[in-house]
C-alpha cells in the first residue's frame, strides 16, 4: 500500500438549514436524516447538483448552495449509482442509518462553490 487515499469527488444541493448544519460540523459532516429523508443523496456531477439548488432549494427556501466534497473510493464501493430521470442525474443513495460512516469517509472539508438565490 502506497498511503494514498483514493476519492471519488461528489455534489450535494442543499438549502440555508441544511448549510448552517453542515457549517456547524465545522464543514466535515452532513447533518442526520429528518424522519421523512430515509435516504441521503449527493449527485455525480457538479451540473446535476446546480440544476437541484437553482430550480429546487431556492423556490422551496429562497437561496441554494452547491457543496462539493471528496469521499473516500472505498467506502463508496458498496453502493450502486442510481439514475434520477436521466443519464445526466446521477446519485449515490445512502440509507439515513449510514450517513454517519459516509461523513466518516469524507477526506477533508465540504467547501460550497455555487450560490443562489
Amino acid at each position: 500500500m502506497n498511503g494514498i487515499i483514493e476519492t471519488v469527488t461528489l455534489w450535494r444541493p442543499v438549502g440555508p438549514q441544511e448549510l448552517e448544519l453542515i457549517e456547524k460540523a465545522a464543514m466535515r459532516a452532513f447533518p442526520p436524516r429528518l424522519p421523512e429523508q430515509p435516504i441521503f443523496y449527493p449527485v455525480l456531477s457538479e451540473d446535476y447538483a446546480v440544476k437541484i439548488a437553482r430550480d429546487w432549494n431556492v423556490p422551496a427556501s429562497g437561496a441554494g448552495f452547491v457543496t462539493r466534497f471528496d469521499v473516500r473510493k472505498d467506502f463508496l464501493a458498496r453502493y450502486d449509482v442510481h439514475e434520477a430521470g436521466g443519464r445526466a442525474h446521477l446519485e449515490y443513495w445512502i440509507p439515513a442509518e449510514d450517513l454517519t460512516a459516509f461523513n466518516e469517509a469524507i477526506v477533508g472539508q465540504i467547501e460550497v462553490i455555487l450560490e443562489f438565490r
